[in-house]
This record gives structure tokens, C-alpha cells and sequence, in this order.
């Protein structure tokens, strides 16, 4: 019984890893799985056939650079072209909606051209998109 209570009071010399190694290998085992299905923002499957199913709208990005340069889902594209396509997304499905993402250093002017070009083809559902960072002056 003596020999139990010197055990005891030993300084302890040493800290097992063994623990936090497993644990930091588990989750990296699931950060690598987790990853692979956010990089394709979707798990590939067969949806099946319902006759009462439900669409999701169509949705169109706009993005104006600070060169003036004109996208239509990262691809360059014209004013007049805009227009066609938007107009087919809408031909396609009524409830096409537009995301407009334009450089903080574009003229207001031609962002508001946009939003009037998309309201003229009925597309009238849209977002601006911005950065969601706190404002410089803070409140």
C-alpha cells in the first residue's frame, strides 16, 4: 500500500499527444470531406419526376467592372446582348431574378442603367451585391 501512495505523489514529467493527435487527424479527416461538397456547392444526385414539383427561379448575375466592362454570369457581354439574354431568362421563367455586383469605384449612374435595363425586361426581383465588412466610420 506504500508503494501506491509514492506512485501518487510523482511529478508528472510528461504529456501524452496521443489524444490530441487523434483528434486533429479526425478533423481533418472531415474538413477534407466537408470541403469537396462545399467546393461543388451541391451533392450530385438524380432528382426524380413529380408532376406537382416545384422549380427554383433562375437567377442571373450582372457584374459591371471598374473599366465600364459589362458580365452577364462572368462572361463579357454588350448592352444589347444584356438585353437578349435577359429577356430569354425571362421568356424561360417569369420569376428570374438578378444579382448585380458592381466595383465600389463605378459611376452610380451606370448601376442604376443596369437595374433600368433589367426593370424594362420585367426582371424586377433583384440584390445588389456588396461586402458585408462594417462601415469605415463605425457606429
Amino acid at each position: 500500500m506504500a508503494a501506491s501512495t509514492q506512485a501518487d505523489d510523482e511529478i508528472i514529467s510528461g504529456i501524452n499527444v496521443t489524444p490530441l493527435v487523434d483528434i486533429t487527424l479526425v478533423l481533418l479527416v472531415i474538413l477534407m470531406v466537408t470541403a469537396s461538397y462545399v467546393a461543388s456547392r451541391a451533392i450530385p444526385v438524380e432528382l426524380p419526376k413529380a408532376a406537382t414539383g416545384e422549380g427554383t427561379p433562375t437567377t442571373v448575375t450582372v457584374s459591371l467592372d471598374d473599366r465600364g466592362g459589362l458580365f452577364l454570369d462572368a462572361a463579357p457581354v454588350t448592352e444589347p446582348a444584356l438585353r437578349a439574354k435577359v429577356r430569354a431568362a425571362h421568356a424561360a421563367d417569369p420569376e428570374t431574378r438578378a444579382v448585380i455586383a458592381a466595383d465600389g469605384r463605378v459611376a452610380h449612374a451606370r448601376v442604376v442603367r443596369v437595374i433600368d435595363l433589367l426593370r424594362q425586361e420585367d426582371v424586377t426581383k433583384f440584390a445588389i451585391n456588396v461586402d458585408p465588412g462594417e462601415l469605415a466610420g463605425g457606429r
